[in-house]
């Protein structure tokens, strides 16, 4: 018999490394009946388990599409049983790309630091179906259990890893896309945000991830 969510809860020591932290966001992820938690706050992916995670949040930052978009009511989960069937007239490209991936359902909890939304946890599963009430309700455990966890390793301004994620780890993934959005920005004379739909767009196109394509762009600017 696998672990519970209280017991996770009751078991992660607020000095866990990097690997600690990841195997137990992973084994949370199993207890959900999930394949996979991340948590983004704001713009920012902060928090993953595996790698279909971080592309699932990656393809909603992609393309303006997914349930961890529509996150308004902060007490309820957002729940999409079947990726295929109810999101394929809402966000034909999502769907398709989620489909691509073998997600089935996905599961959008609201995070919170104290009173205030600050993101979402969304998590994912490979079947479709709803979850059972008390898989919903330990999901928000896990989302506060992690949105302290982020409270407690969110790098410094001075942090030298700043720079692309890495599982089970809080950081900040998405700073080399600021950073290729900014030299988009300035070689082509367009705003901020006309520079990262291009960017977005260019990612998407090439298939590859949002990460790996501004990286290429940064390295293009770096002295040879």
């Amino acid at each position: 018999m696998g672990a519970t969510v209280r017991g996770l809860l009751d078991s992660l020591s607020p000095t866990a490394d990097e690997e600690e932290r990841r195997e137990w966001a992973v084994a949370c992820a199993h207890a959900l009946g999930l394949g996979g938690i991340a948590v983004s706050l704001g713009r920012e992916l902060v928090w993953f388990s595996d790698s279909t995670s971080a592309r699932l949040e990656d393809m909603q930052f992609v393309l303006g599409q997914g349930p961890g978009l529509l996150i308004e009511d902060e007490t309820e989960v957002r729940q999409v049983p079947d990726v295929g069937r109810l999101l394929a007239r809402q966000w034909p490209q999502f769907a398709a790309e989620a489909e691509e991936l073998g997600i089935a359902a996905l599961f959008v909890w609201p995070v919170h630091i104290g009173a205030v939304r600050t993101g979402t946890m969304t998590g994912y599963r490979r079947t479709p179906g709803p979850l059972t009430r008390q898989q919903l309700t330990e999901g928000w455990l896990v989302a506060d259990a992690l949105a302290e966890q982020v409270l407690q390793n969110w790098p410094s301004t001075s942090a030298a890893r700043n720079g692309r994620g890495h599982t089970g780890m809080v950081d900040l993934h998405r700073a080399e896309v600021h950073q290729a959005t900014g030299v988009l920005s300035a070689r082509l004379g367009v705003s901020l945000a006309e520079a990262l739909d291009r960017l977005r767009s260019q990612a998407y196109t090439s298939g590859r991830t949002l990460t790996d394509t501004a990286r290429d762009i940064i390295q293009r600017e770096l002295p040879r």
